[in-house]
């Protein structure tokens, strides 16, 4: 059966059809995943005046609350092999007794992956009181090597970054402490058997862990958006084996210590958009990487991309031919050069190869280092060409950055690389972590002295696993995610744009320029492919700061050059939600063009005729403006101050 749907929200009309299975149900999975995906429903827990959210796809307990306040972001048991991937549970018999303000849910969980294979009986029990409880018992059915096993569990930023915590160690003492502000490059807290920090006047909140260790982690060194408190301690060597027949129990409580005087209920309905245009800061510049793959040249016009990124390993034969074939795009280059000891004879070689090309910047890495040392930069900034600036950091993680920063008076620019997906592989944890860019791009600017940083590059899934083969080793076994070709990594894109170029980033190298983990494949371009093309129309604008009242649900981005004004919008959720936007920031009549599940055929296949089509006009009321987006929908909004 065809269904058509007809809806007036404030002033925006949005209309859609289509069937509800089958074939069009599988196209439309297929257009917001990227594969046929249909994921159980959470299921909502209630434990007196606390809620949260249990994923059973997963087996995570999400979105601890008390009202609007978030007690805890998450929690969940993981196995993590010997190089600290990550064993993908397979949840069954997931069955809930409710029990009005009290509940007990229990589920079995199978984690089995190569010599992996240990099963385990998960409950969580909630009562009137405000507790919660969750609980592990698993017996190993094999023998392996494992870096790490059991609970990890996720304190929220916005409720505790800079905050006073109190610690119980395991051996009974208590000490008072505080949450990282900016991101700490070390765990803050060891041996941690409770930590207790404030709810509201009068209420606190303790979180107990039994049954091994504990310690925590600034979780934003990998852009997780949290405080992750886990086991067993890195100080014990790892990897440790598990022998058949070996039992695991563990165990958390989250307590309510006070008097509640009653939470705000979160309210479900439309997500409130405001743009202060005080606050402006420069978009970042977007480039993509080259890696082999010639893009379409009508596509690469279309983009306006601002750079491209090439990786030379100066000990492989053919950088050359990599250098040349990059630099015939036509588009400056993010010039990723990889030495080793021999650097001095190395650099003096690019230098020769070089000549005519334009450079955006070089960027400095050596083959055994995690972060760039000092040494490197030197002979760089003795022997590469000169007029572009040198940066230096991480080919890795932030966390690489942070542990070895560089010596500030030796770089022009620092580097580091940014995926959401080194702990978790779920897309509302893909969501979650977006703000935490922004963390890594202030923490670096702070201790950096203010240096400009570079993003690069940004991608959906580990390129490499640098545990596993170091810093400069070879891929990862699939750097390919179905998702990329998604308006899920579209809105995800919009999100990163947003928490970067607000914090001050100055570049940001998104994916490759063209196959499966790129910008486009052939032909066909991707819904993110045209996120980075809106932004980079406006390429030079400032970046005025906009604020959204559930930033996990919608985030925007807002743009103006010199009165032309660009605000885009993005679903970061599978449900229909409703952005208001206020205070007429935009002027009062904009255009509107929309990327979702109806515009995703046009958008991928026809990329000139979607980007040149008339856009909708709508007159903004006095006051407000509602925007609908479908489900990871992106909705980019013209208009004139």
């Amino acid at each position: 059966m065809t269904l058509t749907r007809r809806e007036l929200l404030g002033s925006a009309l949005i209309t859609w059809s289509g069937s509800g299975n089958g074939a069009w149900g599988q196209a439309r999975s297929l257009a917001l995943y990227g594969r046929d995906e249909t994921a159980p429903a959470a299921i909502e827990l209630r434990a007196g005046p606390v809620t949260a959210m249990f994923e059973p796809e997963i087996g995570f307990l999400r979105y601890v609350r008390y009202g609007d306040r978030e007690l805890l972001r998450g929690m969940y048991a993981a196995v993590r092999d010997k190089v600290w991937g990550t064993v993908r549970p397979r949840i069954r018999n997931v069955v809930l007794e409710n029990r009005g303000n009290a509940f007990k849910l229990t589920f079995e969980v199978e984690c089995k992956q190569d010599d992996i294979d240990f099963p385990w009986h998960g409950v969580i029990t909630g009562d009137a009181a405000g507790t919660v409880r969750f609980e592990m018992n698993g017996t190993a059915r094999s023998t392996f090597l494992k870096n790490r096993l059991g609970f990890a569990i996720l304190h929220p930023l916005k409720e505790c970054a800079g905050q006073p915590c109190m610690v119980e160690t395991v051996d009974g003492k208590v000490q008072n402490g505080r949450f990282p502000d900016t991101i700490s490059p070390h765990q803050p807290f060891f041996n941690i058997r409770s930590i207790t920090h404030s709810v509201q006047q009068g209420l606190q909140v303790q979180v107990r862990m039994e049954g091994d260790t504990f310690e925590m982690e600034d979780h934003r060194n990998w852009t997780d958006a949290n405080f992750k408190t886990y086991c067993t301690p890195l100080g014990k060597p790892y990897p440790v084996e598990v022998k058949a027949g070996t039992p695991v129990r563990q165990s958390v409580t989250v307590r309510l210590i006070g008097k509640p005087e009653g939470g705000k209920v979160r309210v479900g309905d439309g997500v409130d958009i405001r743009v202060n245009g005080e606050l402006h800061s420069r978009p970042a510049t977007i480039g993509s990487a080259w890696t082999g793959t010639d893009p379409d040249a009508n596509m690469l016009k279309m983009s306006r991309l601002a750079h491209t990124r090439v990786d030379l390993r100066l000990w492989e034969a053919g950088w050359q031919e990599s250098l040349r074939s990059a630099a015939r795009l036509g588009l400056p280059l993010e010039a990723a050069v990889f030495a080793t000891d021999n650097a001095d004879q190395e650099f003096g070689r690019v230098a020769a190869a070089a000549k005519g090309v334009r450079v955006a910047r070089w960027l400095v890495f050596h083959q055994k280092e995690s972060s760039t040392r000092e040494q490197w930069l030197r002979v760089a900034r003795k022997r590469l060409p000169g007029g572009a600036p040198i940066g230096g950091g991480s080919n890795v993680y932030f966390t690489e950055l942070n542990r070895e920063r560089p010596a500030t008076g030796a770089i022009d620019v620092a580097c580091y690389s940014v995926n959401p997906q080194v702990h978790a592989f779920d897309n509302q944890t893909l969501m979650e972590n977006l703000s935490a860019q922004a963390d890594t791009v202030r923490s670096a600017m702070h201790f950096l002295n203010g240096k400009p940083v570079a993003v690069t590059p940004v991608t959906l899934r580990p390129r490499f696993n640098p545990q596993a083969v170091g810093p400069s080793g070879a891929p990862a076994a699939s750097r390919v995610d179905p998702r990329q070709k998604s308006l899920l990594a579209a809105a995800w894109t919009l999100g990163s744009v947003k928490y970067l170029s607000e914090a001050g980033a100055s570049s940001a190298t998104y994916y490759e320029m063209a196959g499966p983990a790129g910008l486009m494949e052939g032909r066909q371009t991707f819904p993110l492919f045209h996120v980075l093309a809106d932004v980079n129309e406006y390429a030079g604008a400032e970046v005025a700061v906009s604020m959204s009242s559930d930033p996990l649900r919608v985030v925007s981005l807002a743009m103006d050059r010199r009165g032309e004004r660009r605000l885009m919008l993005a679903n970061l959720t599978p449900t229909l939600q409703v952005a208001r936007l206020w205070d007429g920031w935009l002027g009062r009549r904009v255009t509107l063009r929309r990327l979702d599940e109806h515009s995703f055929q046009d958008a991928t296949t026809k990329a000139g005729a979607f980007r040149g089509a008339d856009s909708e006009w709508v007159q903004f009321p006095s006051g407000r403006l509602d925007v609908a987006l479908m489900p990871y929908g992106v909705v980019t909004l013209d208009g004139y101050a």
